[in-house]
């Protein structure tokens, strides 16, 4: 057994970026991103396609599919910002493993609605696995209407290793 201690995967960097919010990220939600997404992932009912069927289960209009949370509004003079979840760790990770994703819906979305999200990290752990070492990096995402009332927060969990 050697007595050498082996410098930690999360660096100072990754560390000083838990619990910082990220800028701001636009998303709207439209009826035909509605349609497309529910129609992708096989939803048949018909509150996804019909005004009247959805405003008749209570929608103002067709309500976001489970998993859509909108699509982000492309500015082509905003830079690319380098996701912190995506930060080197101090050795070499090759490997990538989406370790699932939660989304807590808070109030309704739907067509119509423009959507503000901000994420930032909320942990970062080392842990040993079968195939060696691991860096399980967990994001919080929150999703705002219009009225800045929150409506969804989705927590994703990432693995490096």
């Amino acid at each position: 057994m050697s007595d050498e201690t082996q410098e930690s995967l999360i660096t100072d960097e990754m560390r000083a970026a838990i619990g910082k919010e990220s800028e701001p990220t636009t998303l709207e939600i439209d009826k035909t991103s509605v349609r497309m997404f529910a129609r992708a992932v096989g939803y048949s009912d018909p509150v996804y396609y019909d005004e009247a069927a959805a405003q008749a289960a209570g929608y103002r209009s067709l309500p976001a599919p489970p998993g859509y949370l909108g699509t982000p509004v492309f500015d082509p003079n905003r830079r690319g910002v380098r996701q912190q979840a995506m930060m080197e760790p101090s050795r070499p990770l090759k490997r990538v493993l989406n370790g699932g994703t939660d989304i807590e819906y808070l109030a309704d979305i739907c067509a119509g609605d423009v959507l503000t999200s901000t994420s930032g990290i909320s942990s970062i752990e080392e842990r040993q696995g079968r195939l060696g070492e691991m860096l399980i990096t967990t994001t919080k995402t929150t999703y705002r209407n219009e009225s800045g009332k929150v409506v969804a927060i989705m927590t994703g969990t990432g693995i490096r290793y």
